[in-house]
Formats: C-alpha cells, sequence, structure tokens
C-alpha cells in the first residue's frame, strides 16, 4: 500500500511539472577519450583564431568546456580560452570549437587543446602542442566554410 501511494505521489508532481519529467541525469563518463580529428586550424584574421578537433563522445554531464592552452613559445601555454558546447548523447564522436581573441597578427602561436565537464573534471585527453601563424592585417585564413 505504501509503494502504491508514494508511486501515485510521484506520478502526481510530473503531472503537474511536465518539465521534472524531462530532466535526464547525465550519461556515463566514456573511460578512454580520444582525439580523432585535428586539432586544426579552422578560421583566422589578425586578432583572433578558432581551433577545432573531434573527440570520441566524452559522456557524462551535457555541458562541457573545448579548452585550449596557448603561447607564443611552445615551452610557455600560461594563456587559457575556452569555450561552452554541449554533448549530443546519441553522436559516437563531439566536435570541439575555441575562439581565440585578442591575438596580434603575423605572430605564431602554440597550443594544446583538452575537454572538461561543466565541473571542470578532465576528460582525460590533451592533444600533443601544434602551431598556427595569424595573417596580416585585413587578411583571412579560412580553412572550413563558416556556418551560415
Amino acid at each position: 500500500m505504501q509503494r502504491l501511494f508514494i508511486n501515485l505521489a510521484i506520478a502526481s508532481l510530473l503531472s503537474e511539472n511536465p518539465t521534472a519529467a524531462q530532466i535526464v541525469p547525465p550519461a556515463s563518463r566514456t573511460a578512454h577519450v580520444e582525439i580523432t580529428s585535428g586539432p586544426e586550424l579552422e578560421f583566422a584574421r589578425d586578432d583572433l583564431a578558432i581551433i577545432r578537433w573531434t573527440t570520441t563522445n566524452p559522456g557524462g554531464d551535457d555541458d562541457h568546456f573545448a579548452v585550449i592552452r596557448y603561447g607564443t613559445s611552445p615551452r610557455d601555454l600560461s594563456q587559457t580560452a575556452k569555450s561552452h558546447i554541449r554533448l549530443n548523447r546519441s553522436h559516437s564522436e563531439t566536435l570541439f570549437r575555441v575562439r581565440v581573441d585578442g591575438l596580434t597578427p603575423q605572430t605564431t602561436y602554440f597550443f594544446t587543446v583538452t575537454s572538461t565537464g561543466a565541473d571542470g573534471e578532465s576528460d582525460g585527453v590533451q592533444s600533443p602542442v601544434h602551431n598556427f601563424t595569424t595573417p596580416a592585417p585585413g587578411e583571412q585564413i579560412v580553412a572550413y566554410p563558416q556556418p551560415k
């Protein structure tokens, strides 16, 4: 009888608040996340760049961050840029993109990429050091067509 009462109480709450019925718990975190493509320069102009890479789906909370650590020396990657993304649980891979602002024209930057959950916990993957060079003022590099 008590179990029936609890089930009726839950059903009552869900029917009064349909949003509560739509909340899905986080997916299990993937044991081993792997970079499957990139990282690579997607777009750059004299003062900004967009870096992209793809990993196996890390799982966990749907809210994630793409993170890049960068600098003008491969031994000093002390600057950080990050962009919020949402995981798609139905996809086996996740595309991460980070916009890096405040760059200097015609300068070579070195970087590594990683990703974290919304809680800041690393997904356990980090790229080796890569680099790109920003173009001269008024120029741009377009490695992938930009979204419309």
